[in-house]
């Protein structure tokens, strides 16, 4: 099946030689789903293909444009899994997820080289295989199943195989992702996590985690202010985001629901019932007179519903 594809019908036909794939952003987490649970958001990178006589990288910056580029790596990565001889490519990237940390950019590029690598020598885009190669590439599934999936996803690894449970979000929830201008390297984030935790905080978490879930499901804010406050990683992972109690305080009284760690940061996640909230929320992390952030990147997104989309341009 190397450099073919099927449509809807089996039939098969010859690989794109120009695609595009649109990978959502992701919030890994959500407070007490610490490396299981995840979110898809709808804002979407752009990555184009061409088969091309030499690499050639861009809409990025300078220095990812060279052969260590993410999507690249995984488009390699995934054909050494399918035994299939890579192609050069042109790649064009397009993302407006920002480089700060929180909101899975590079798992936005690692699904789009498996996907890629799908595409053009494994006979067309098949989720639950780039599941497992995303998976193996990135370490954990926690970012890439919601990209791949949408929705909110649960996911595990039980001997080498990821399995992820996927849910619809209830449409009233918005999300507010708020990404101050400096990073938290997830090496830091992980050191400052605690090695072990005590019985009451295990319980504490697999309760709450369970009423998040549903409450994501069904649209129920009240719930979800209740459920969703994190005792395994979060009061660890803030003392590394200088400026995360004075933008929770503010977003809380705003009218958040809740308000979450992005993944491991910087980004952090407010959630609201209904745009109008969200708005207020947004407006008034912005505009903070005390305690307030330059160049503070603010986007009201609601959940992304389709996941990962391949384009045959």
């Amino acid at each position: 099946m190397t450099d073919q594809t099927k449509d809807r019908a089996g039939e098969k036909h010859a690989a794109p030689r120009r695609f595009r794939v649109l990978v959502p952003a992701t919030s890994a987490n959500v407070g007490v789903g610490y490396d299981c649970l995840g979110l898809a958001l709808d804002l979407t990178a752009s990555f184009t293909f061409e088969v091309s006589d030499q690499l050639l990288i861009d809409g990025c910056q300078e220095r990812f444009r060279g052969e260590d580029n993410l999507v690249w790596t995984s488009y390699l990565d995934t054909c050494r899994e399918l035994y299939s001889r890579p192609h050069a490519l042109h790649i064009t990237i397009d993302s407006p997820v920002p480089l700060s940390g929180g909101l899975g950019s590079s798992s936005t590029c690692v699904v789009a080289g498996v996907v890629a690598a799908q595409v053009l020598h494994a006979g067309g885009f098949d989720a639950d295989a780039a599941l497992d190669f995303a998976t193996r590439i990135e370490g954990h599934p926690d970012n890439v199943a919601p990209a791949l999936m949408g929705g909110l996803v649960s996911s595990f690894v039980d001997e080498g195989r990821t399995r992820s449970l996927r849910f619809d979000i209830a449409p009233n929830l918005t999300f507010v992702a708020i990404a101050p201008p400096y990073e938290v390297r997830t090496a830091e984030a992980r050191k400052v996590m605690p090695k072990e935790v005590s019985v009451q905080t295990a319980v504490w978490q697999m309760g709450h985690c369970v009423a998040v879930v549903d409450a994501l499901r069904r649209g129920d804010a009240e719930l979800l202010s209740a459920a969703a406050k994190d005792r395994l990683h979060e009061p660890y992972r803030a003392t590394l985001i200088p400026d995360y109690e004075p933008i929770r305080r503010t977003a809380l009284a705003a009218g958040s629901a809740a308000f979450l760690i992005s993944g491991s940061g910087s980004t952090m996640l407010a959630i609201t019932d209904g745009r109008k909230a969200a708005d207020r929320v947004a407006a008034s992390v912005t505009n903070m007179v005390e305690n307030h952030v330059d160049g503070l990147w603010v986007r009201v997104l609601a959940a992304n519903s389709r996941g990962t989309e391949v384009e045959v341009l």
